[in-house]
């Protein structure tokens, strides 16, 4: 019984960690986005998509994805960002991305927001969004 509980525990963890990062944007947005645009885009490189519009991205805040993010998409840790912000909020060129508590948060916030631009866990997708890239 022992045994089974253990492989059934480990098998939980190892499904977790499966789960990837969908990057999703407002159904009704149909601007081409790929990885590079999406790095920039939370560096605060471009402040539009691909057709002019302006892009609203929000970030999470403390989660487990926002590393996993950080670190796959945008390439840097969660304090090397945060590092990052602070030296262009300090300067004056920069607003870093919104920050949300959760998945829901950023589900509902790009649903709602036509110029939005978020991530979430890829487990967690509906149709209220459309999702651009997997990571």
């Amino acid at each position: 019984m022992k045994k089974f509980i253990l492989i059934s525990a480990l098998s939980l963890c190892s499904f977790n960690t499966l789960a990837g990062i969908a990057v999703i944007i407002n159904p009704g947005n149909t601007s081409e986005v790929d990885a590079d645009t999406i790095k920039k885009i939370y560096l605060g490189k471009n402040k539009s998509f691909s057709n002019g519009d302006k892009v609203n991205p929000v970030n999470q805040d403390g989660t487990s994805i926002a590393d996993e993010f950080n670190d796959k998409v945008v390439g840097k840790s969660s304090s090397q960002l945060n590092a990052y912000w602070s030296k262009l909020v300090f300067t004056g060129k920069g607003t870093p991305p919104e920050k949300l508590g959760s998945d829901q948060a950023v589900l509902d916030f790009v649903a709602t927001n036509s110029d939005a631009i978020g991530y979430i866990d890829s487990t967690k997708t509906n149709d209220k969004v459309k999702v651009i890239a997997t990571f």
